[in-house]
């Protein structure tokens, strides 16, 4: 005694045409992701950089660290990948191709500075350092709409 569902092959037919808007979701929910981190990783960056240019006390340095920088001009780096960051945010709300490309770069510059500045400021360094990641996960990982389906 079996019995037959009518409507179950119409349901399982409906939930396949689901898929590809429960992956345009996850694809929207990860740039959104993407853009919000990027943005307040790059603002934190601005306050580091200003931080840096007005010589903070905040600051450690190491006398025997490999890469030894002037910290003003670590200042400046850490401003302008901020304010970079902060415009290529933007541009991931909009879900703009250059601004994917622009954020795992900018992402991976932020990561590059940041170890590179360890000895000044090493917890700070790292928690950015593993942020820019999540970013730069979250940009590879989602596909936008138009390409999600290709």
């Amino acid at each position: 005694m079996t019995a037959t569902h009518p409507g179950h092959g119409a349901a399982h037919g409906a939930s396949g045409a689901h898929a590809p808007a429960a992956r345009l979701h996850w694809a929207e929910g990860l740039t959104v992701f993407a853009a919000v981190t990027l943005m307040i990783v790059s603002v934190l960056d601005i306050f580091r950089g200003v931080m840096g240019i007005a010589q903070d006390d905040v600051f450690v340095t190491t006398p025997d660290y490999v890469f030894r920088f002037d910290l003003t001009a670590w200042g400046w780096t850490h401003l302008v990948l901020g304010a970079v960051g902060v415009l290529v945010s933007l541009g991931l709300v909009r879900d703009s191709l250059w601004a994917r490309v622009a954020g795992v770069t900018i992402a991976g510059f932020i990561i590059i500075a940041n170890f590179l500045s360890l000895p000044y400021y090493p917890v700070w360094s790292v928690v950015m350092i593993a942020f820019s990641g999540f970013v730069i996960w979250a940009l590879c990982v989602a596909r936008s709409p138009g390409r999600a389906e290709r």
